[in-house]
């Protein structure tokens, strides 16, 4: 029998090859998986060798998930430390012609960029920074991938996707402007040449290597950045880098210059303001001192011009059920609070929403409320229009459950009503079921909103929600006076006096009126006279309308009388038939704004952002929402009970009220560190489970996690500050000192550590260089489209906002320029691309 020798030798061989590429390909496995248990830092704290891989893995991402919510929440409590830090003024005396009297006004310490380039950077970026300098402590003075991926994967997110995102954050039609561009033209050229400075460290003077003078040199692009941006910042610098005037070109003040007011600490009443806005609160009904107070704080909070950080808080605090850095408004008063700001009646026009003009139509219900027998079928209800009356206005409405529940009671409204041009008054049906049982009076309401295409060429008027009570009785009615009496400030310009109709609503009734002077005088104190108030089928309560005149004189409270008499239609006359009006000085009303001022500044204050004593911060951190559980919703209680770990370990930091915020800002950095150091190792290990690249680790899992808490705080920002410095314009800064302290500080302690070995530090540019090359030219294209939205009409002529399309094709090109810099760093890392 022939044997082929050859053949069999060959078959052999080659199962031996196989046999060992399988061995090999088992004993690498092994090997990366015994580096998995390697111990970090200080993870891990038990032996979990005999551990499924799969279940590990997952406990590191929920464990790395929980750190990110535990470093965002010690990031809390120490930008709070920053914010009391950098809120501290100082007295100037102004001279004055009254020597007697000199004015004094109060300064901020901290100038407002430095302290956005200091601490606020570092408290925005504290995480990342940290990161980077425990890595190469922890890891001998070696250089990682983790700490400077994290740098570099962060500031891709910060400048593609926080810009992009909060270019169509901006509602419809508005647009946000860079007021300080040349402080930003300083940061974002600093953005792009810290990134090119690492390239030219890492691959040019001293390849893979850096030396001592470039890892100070590094460092010391800070202070340089702090103090040019500074210049900016004053006008000492003639123009920006993109060519503009730099002194406060972008303040819209009309003399040009800065204002006395803008020196002046923000978040402080103004009286003229106050007085205005309460006097609008008090015309609703059944407004007390306390809720205007409680609507007042609200606003104030609102329309006062904000940090990054205290966006950056306030995102942070909602992503933990904790306290909010806003007052907390019941239903009714968000409905008030929603009217005021439809009303036009603002203590400062909202950001992009035009101010109140008087040649706009105004539209408003005819009456304040209405009944129906519950057998009618229908109630018909009116819509006036007043103010401008030529063209088309429109306006929706809509019904809301009192009492009454729709489908039950009455069938749901909700439609679009168009005036003509000069088309006055409109009707709408309701329908109301009859469903035969007995039941008691119920009510429900019809309320009209401005449609958002239409903000600022419609107003509402004062009767913009209407009450409709369903009755089972069909008499004409009684008509009477709702009160005996009525107190007006002087100042009040027009007394309402509300007539109402009780026992029935059937058919059209009027009734006379007329003035009785008293201690007060028709046409001096008053504009008096005689008139007929008329109630329309269903209608059962309307106002008497009496002229005030304010003549600035101080003088003793004075009265005159309204009377009803002469009804028709089959309705008669009630009890109170009479009503007595007193005009009261302001005196009196001033004492309800020093009240009101008082108990607003009580409200602003339970919302401050730091805590003052242990007792408040315990508080604040044990209970739901900050104890304000009223308000507390289902997902604050559930963001809460996840969290409360964490804010019960921190609720033992010293409050900022100690030593000026400064032990406050030492021990939560100090925390702050030992949270970034489980993170790192948890993130290495998690990394090395699922086959992760370091680098690719820190770009995607760890820099998303630090990062988005200042996507919501820039989101936020957007939508409510009048201008994009918040939202966008402090993100070129934090890109900026991230490597020049998030690099140049660890690598300045490694360099000089093996300097004294008489060593170089190595840092291998590899994939590190790759992506700080992408980076680069993403960043210098995502400027350029920011720089091209401000100058450029198609795009809005501002940085965030504008048309739709525009800004909508914008974003999505700023967020694919993210997507493509993580695909092409994965795949350098992967040695799918060769640098």
């Amino acid at each position: 029998m022939f044997v082929d020798v050859k053949a069999e030798t060959e078959e052999k061989m080659y199962c031996m090859k196989f046999s060992m590429a399988a061995n090999s390909s088992f004993k690498a496995t092994l090997d990366y998986y015994d580096k998995c248990l390697e111990p970090g830092l200080l993870l891990p704290f038990v032996d979990e060798s005999k551990w499924n891989i799969g279940v590990r893995a997952f406990l590191y991402l929920l464990a790395l998930l929980y750190c990110f919510l535990g470093v965002a929440i010690i990031a809390d409590i120490f930008m709070c430390s920053i914010e009391k830090i950098t809120s501290k003024t100082r007295k100037i005396i102004l001279s004055t012609s009254n020597e007697l009297e000199p004015e004094v006004i109060e300064v901020k310490v901290w100038n407002d960029t430095v302290a956005n380039l200091t601490l606020m950077a570092l408290g925005s970026s504290a995480p990342e920074i940290l990161l980077s300098i425990i890595e190469i402590v922890g890891n001998n003075f070696e250089s990682g991938a983790l700490g400077p991926g994290t740098i570099v994967g962060s500031a891709a997110f910060n400048l593609l996707v926080i810009c992009g995102v909060c270019i169509i954050a901006i509602p419809a039609g508005e647009t946000r402007r860079i007021r300080s561009f040349s402080v930003f033209s300083v940061t974002a050229f600093f953005c792009v040449f810290a990134y090119i400075w690492l390239l030219i460290i890492l691959l040019g003077i001293s390849p893979h290597e850096v030396e001592v003078w470039e890892a100070v040199v590094t460092f010391l692009f800070f202070p340089i950045l702090v103090g040019i941006s500074y210049a900016a910042d004053k006008g000492l610098l003639n123009v920006n880098i993109l060519g503009k005037p730099s002194k406060q070109m972008e303040v819209d003040c009309v003399q040009g210059t800065a204002t006395k007011e803008e020196y002046f600490p923000k978040g402080q009443l103004n009286r003229e303001t106050l007085v205005k806005f309460i006097k609008e609160v008090r015309k609703h009904p059944a407004m007390s001192a306390e809720d205007a107070a409680c609507l007042a704080a609200a606003r104030l909070v609102e329309e006062s011009e904000h940090t990054r950080m205290w966006y950056r808080i306030g995102a942070i605090r909602d992503l933990s059920g904790s306290k909010k850095p806003k007052p907390s408004l019941s239903k009714k008063l968000k409905k008030v609070y929603s009217l005021l700001g439809q009303e036009g009646d603002q203590i400062d026009s909202k950001p992009g929403v035009p101010e109140e003009q008087k040649d706009v139509p105004v539209l408003d219900f005819k009456a304040a409320t209405a009944a129906v027998m519950e057998n009618a079928g229908k109630v018909t209800v009116k819509v006036k229009r007043h103010g401008k009356t030529s063209g088309t206005a429109r306006c929706r409405v809509e019904t809301i459950d009192g009492t009454a529940v729709a489908g039950e009671d009455y069938v749901p409204l909700k439609e679009i009503i168009t005036f003509q041009d000069g088309e006055l008054e409109k009707e709408i049906h309701v329908e109301i079921v009859d469903d035969n049982q007995w039941e008691p009076d119920e009510t429900f309401f019809l309320k009209l909103c401005i449609l958002s295409e239409d903000i600022g060429q419609v107003m509402l008027g004062r009767v913009c929600i209407m009450e409709i009570t369903i009755l089972n009785d069909d008499e004409p009615g009684v008509l009477q006076f709702k009160r005996r009496g009525l107190l007006v400030q002087e100042s009040i310009g027009t007394a309402h006096i509300p007539v109402v109709r009780t026992n029935g609503v059937d058919g059209i009734v009027t009734a006379k009126w007329r003035t009785i002077d008293r201690t007060a005088v028709s046409g001096k104190d008053y504009i008096g006279g005689e008139g007929e108030i008329t109630f329309e089928h269903g209608e059962s309560e309307k106002n008497i309308e009496i002229p005030i005149v304010d003549d600035f004189n101080a003088e003793k409270d004075e009265h005159f009388e309204v009377e009803l008499f002469d009804p028709v239609g089959g309705a008669t006359i009630g009890q109170v038939n009479r009503s007595t009006v007193t005009i009261t000085n302001d005196d009196d009303f001033n004492s309800i704004v020093n009240r009101v001022a008082v108990m607003t500044n009580v409200n602003v204050d339970n919302v401050r952002l730091q805590s003052e004593t242990w007792g408040e911060q315990f508080k604040a951190a044990l209970t739901v929402n900050g104890g304000d559980i009223e308000n507390a919703t289902t997902v604050d209680y559930v963001l809460h009970f996840l969290t409360f770990g964490w804010k019960s370990i921190f609720a033992l930091v010293p409050p900022t009220g100690l030593c000026g915020g400064w032990l406050t800002f030492f021990v939560s950095l100090l925390l702050i560190g030992v949270l970034t150091a489980i993170v790192s190792d948890l993130a290495t290990i998690f990394g090395c489970l699922v086959h992760l690249d370091d680098a690719v680790t820190a770009i995607t899992f760890v820099a998303l996690g630090t990062s988005l808490p200042d996507l919501f705080a820039s989101m936020a920002a957007a939508k409510q500050e009048k201008y994009a410095d918040s939202a966008i314009g402090n993100v070129t800064g934090s890109n900026s000192v991230n490597v020049f302290l998030g690099l140049g500080m660890p690598w300045l302690i490694a360099s000089i550590y093996w300097a004294s070995k008489d060593q170089v530090f190595r840092v291998e540019a590899g994939t590190l260089g790759f992506s700080v090359a992408i980076y680069s030219a993403l960043a210098i294209a995502c400027l350029s489209l920011i720089v091209a939205r401000r100058y450029l009409t198609v795009l809005g002529k501002a940085e965030l906002g504008g048309p739709r399309n525009a800004a909508l094709g914008c974003a999505i090109a700023m967020i694919s320029m993210w997507f493509l810099y993580v695909i092409l760093s994965a795949l350098e890392a992967y040695h799918h691309i060769r640098f």
